[in-house]
């Protein structure tokens, strides 16, 4: 295909697919799109032994890592070792919203998974996760959370990989063209995970306007929502080069979602899911479920800032997520992960390989049909 976004990252299809399993980013990449590793959890040992099995399996085809750093969050730049306090009334919230499902709320004081969101979020943490990547063959490195670290930016560039950043406004977008990002993740508030208000039919016509009118060249991924060919054609229309896609793989084979969840997902609508603060402090969108009904509720305590939210939240699904997948009644009920509103068009489980090869039907499919409305 004739995208910018193809010759840039030598792919085939400009379809970008974020995922934190390994298997998911092997199958797209060798499917002929892209293959993004989310790797803002692993602490540097786990991430370089995640890479290293993708680069046996994946065929000297392209892939990329994504990492979480943002400019700014609670406790960035300060060199205490005092751990973080968790107020009492959220943990109060927490064990009496388990006790009513059933579940124990005993050893939630486990340390995050791998070396802690937290961890790798700061200064030092983010440059030893970069320096694993970068040992590696990737074609794209990612920030998802505010303009990339100058040493993302330096690295880059020195290994002549591209970096991406996801935005949510028009002025987040211009921000990162003047960092010198090379290609925007516009990403719409139906996306799942952290996002933005805007829509993605609003946001990526605006960021594309934007960029062309301070003369930049930057091309745009479309993002949130998108789990279609069709949807996806339709954002090149208005702008995009390609699109980034994250929920549509959360329901293939490959994928590493809890299997509850997975087959919630499955049986939702658009309307099934929540924006809210409360996992990790910012804005992410999930599939909505008791859990996520009582943070927004009317009493409930207020999200703690980014990353202290995580610290609540996690340890206690986690063991949701543990308890379901051996039948628990409470724990199923609870159980939920990030996803976007493009899950109510996601019905029926396929192969990762097989999501790609619909996407380029349907935009085949999709393109054909706009022709169409031409005339002789």
């Amino acid at each position: 295909m004739q995208s910018p976004i193809c010759a840039m990252l030598d792919i085939e299809f400009p379809l970008l697919a974020f995922s934190h399993c390994r298997d998911v980013v092997v199958a797209v990449s060798k499917a002929g799109g892209m293959g993004v590793f989310g790797a803002a959890s692993l602490p540097p040992e786990r991430l370089e032994e995640e890479l290293a099995w993708i680069d046996a399996h994946v065929g000297g085809k392209p892939y990329g890592v994504d990492l979480i750093v943002p400019n700014s969050f609670a406790g960035k730049g300060d060199s205490r070792s005092t751990p973080p306090t968790i107020p009492d009334e959220h943990k109060a919230f927490v064990a009496g919203l388990l006790e009513k499902h059933g579940v124990d709320d005993g050893n939630l004081s486990l340390p995050a998974v791998g070396g802690g969101l937290g961890e790798n979020m700061t200064d030092d943490g983010a440059a030893k996760l970069l320096e694993v990547a970068f040992r590696h063959p990737i074609k794209l490195i990612a920030n998802a959370l505010g303009v990339p670290p100058p040493l993302m930016l330096e690295l880059g560039k020195c290994h002549n990989v591209p970096v991406a950043a996801l935005v949510g406004t028009r002025d987040h977008a211009l921000a990162q063209v003047r960092a010198g990002v090379d290609i925007l993740v516009v990403a719409g508030g139906e996306a799942g995970g952290h996002c933005g208000e805007v829509a993605t039919m609003v946001l990526v016509p605006e960021v594309a306007e934007a960029v062309e009118a301070v003369g930049a060249t930057t091309p745009i991924l479309a993002a949130g929502g998108i789990v279609t060919g069709r949807q996806m054609a339709a954002a090149m229309a208005m702008g995009a080069h390609g699109a980034w896609t994250g929920s549509v793989w959360l329901t293939t084979a490959e994928a590493e979602t809890n299997p509850v969840v997975k087959e919630k997902m499955l049986l939702a609508s658009s309307r099934d899911t929540v924006r809210s603060k409360s996992r990790t402090g910012k804005p992410s969108r999930q599939l909505r479920s008791p859990w996520t009904d009582a943070w927004e509720a009317e009493g409930a305590p207020k999200p703690l800032p980014m990353p202290l939210q995580s610290l609540v939240s996690e340890p206690a699904l986690r063991k949701v997520d543990k308890l379901s997948e051996g039948g628990h009644e409470g724990a199923k009920a609870l159980a939920t992960y990030w996803v976007g509103q493009g899950v109510g068009l996601m019905n029926e489980a396929m192969g990762a390989g097989q999501v790609v090869q619909e996407f380029k039907v349907d935009w085949i499919a999709a393109c054909e049909r706009l022709n169409g409305f031409i005339g002789d």
